[in-house]
């Protein structure tokens, strides 16, 4: 590898080979049950999903993989919700004690960082704050499958842990054949997957932010004042619509009542934040249920965080934009705090990218193949957004379809602003400026 690389490059790099390893382990005859060995796609696409923390699968993971395949399935959700480049930091940190400039600005770019001076202390937290949260979440989890679902000891271990690992990374992959459906009617299990999901998807800077000074919002940052404002609002408009549209359809949520249905509309309302488990049958959901659910999915989570989407704080910025413009302001501003018009420019480049990705990605699905228009946008999103949400159409797909569900998943997890950096060397800088001429839009 050259050594000028730019560090996006490096990790579009870094990301491809864990999904290489990845597929070379899932081809293993002992990675699949009964012996026998996967088919090249199924390998692939299933490490793709595990690794840009997806959760879309063409195989059922609980009796397609064996225990072998499923602890590599997990460690694959780990190393890509961490990030390549926070374990490559970690390790160098671990033998050598010292991090280069370079190792500081690949590391930036990985977990969107603002400084890269305190990356090595921030990687060391990340990890820390990582393994604490999954071994609490699995601690819980681990309980209620022992007590309310009667598996044993070791069950209730393994699934709870694969489920902490899958929820806290925002993967959706799941030791059940029906996913979480099965636990519909279990409040304590689907709000812990939900609060798991919840603080993932925040992103890291946010979570250590509020674990100093949730007391003071008055003193938050601009990111951490956007996140928890967008992420609050969606959550609440999201469960508020989903409950309305689907307590009355008998083929999801009907006959759960007002509290257990309640928390049922809150577990699906946060899934679209890039998590991908489902409780109901997302097949089934009402029309405008799916489409107000590809909208959740499109925003997605927190910045720096294990979730995907164009992010909370992209859409907050656009929306600060679109109210600053129509109270006629000069700037826009969060609180006392002005956003640069770099920001601005960024929020608007990477959903025009994404927007444009995913009607090239739609149009070349729905030629490739005869589903409905509805189904193929949801797939479509759900890769792109890293969720894994489905309506059941993935392992029908044919494989050049699959192929490009595989492309969106790398595309959405790595970054279409890191993918664009990886594909161009250096960066032009403007040394003059062209007089101003105004022109009419709209």
């Amino acid at each position: 590898m050259r050594r000028n690389l730019h560090p996006g490059q490096v990790v579009a790099v870094a990301f491809a080979g864990a999904i290489g390893v990845g597929t070379l382990l899932l081809s293993l005859p002992w990675a699949v049950t009964g012996g026998r060995t996967s088919a090249p796609m199924d390998a692939l696409f299933t490490a793709t999903s595990a690794v840009c923390v997806t959760g879309l699968t063409v195989v059922d993971t609980s009796t397609y993989w064996s225990t072998f395949g499923q602890v590599v399935i997990m460690l694959l959700i780990q190393v890509g919700g961490l990030g390549i480049m926070t374990l490559a930091t970690l390790t160098a940190l671990l033998l050598a004690h010292r991090l280069g400039l370079r190792g500081r600005l690949i590391a930036q770019v990985e977990g969107k960082m603002l400084s890269p001076g305190d990356v090595r202390r921030v990687i060391v937290r990340i990890a820390w704050f990582s393994v604490i949260s999954e071994l609490a979440i699995a601690t819980v989890l681990t309980w209620q499958l022992a007590i309310r679902h009667d598996e044993s000891l070791s069950q209730a271990v393994y699934h709870g842990l694969f489920h902490a690992v899958s929820s806290f990374n925002n993967a959706g992959f799941s030791t059940y054949s029906q996913n979480l459906v099965p636990f519909a009617g279990d409040p304590v299990f689907l709000l812990t997957i939900s609060a798991a999901v919840i603080v993932g998807g925040l992103g890291f800077p946010v979570v250590f932010e509020l674990l100093r000074g949730w007391r003071r919002p008055s003193a938050w940052s601009v990111l951490t004042r956007v996140t928890v404002f967008v992420t609050v609002a969606l959550l609440v408009i999201g469960t508020v619509v989903i409950g309305i549209a689907e307590l009355t359809n008998p083929l999801t949520m009907e006959g759960y009542g007002l509290g257990k249905g309640g928390v049922l509309a809150f577990f699906t309302a946060v899934q679209p934040r890039t998590a991908g488990f489902n409780a109901v049958n997302i097949g089934e959901m009402r029309q405008e249920t799916l489409f107000f659910t590809d909208l959740l999915m499109f925003i997605g989570g927190g910045s720096a965080g294990t979730a995907g989407g164009i992010k909370v704080t992209t859409f907050g910025v656009l929306v600060y934009v679109v109210w600053s413009q129509a109270r006629g302001e000069a700037h826009v501003n969060v609180g006392r705090r002005r956003i640069p018009t770099a920001t601005q420019r960024q929020a608007v480049s990477l959903t025009l990218i994404a927007m444009g990705l995913l009607g090239v990605a739609t149009f070349v699905l729905l030629a490739i193949t005869r589903f409905p228009f509805e189904a193929v946008l949801f797939e479509a999103i759900s890769a792109f957004a890293t969720v894994g949400l489905s309506t059941g159409i993935t392992p029908v797909l044919p494989v050049d379809a699959q192929l490009v569900i595989v492309l969106l998943m790398f595309v959405g997890r790595v970054g279409p602003l890191t993918v664009a950096s990886a594909l161009a060397l250096r960066q032009k800088q403007q040394r003059h400026t062209l007089p101003e001429e105004r022109m009419i839009v709209g």
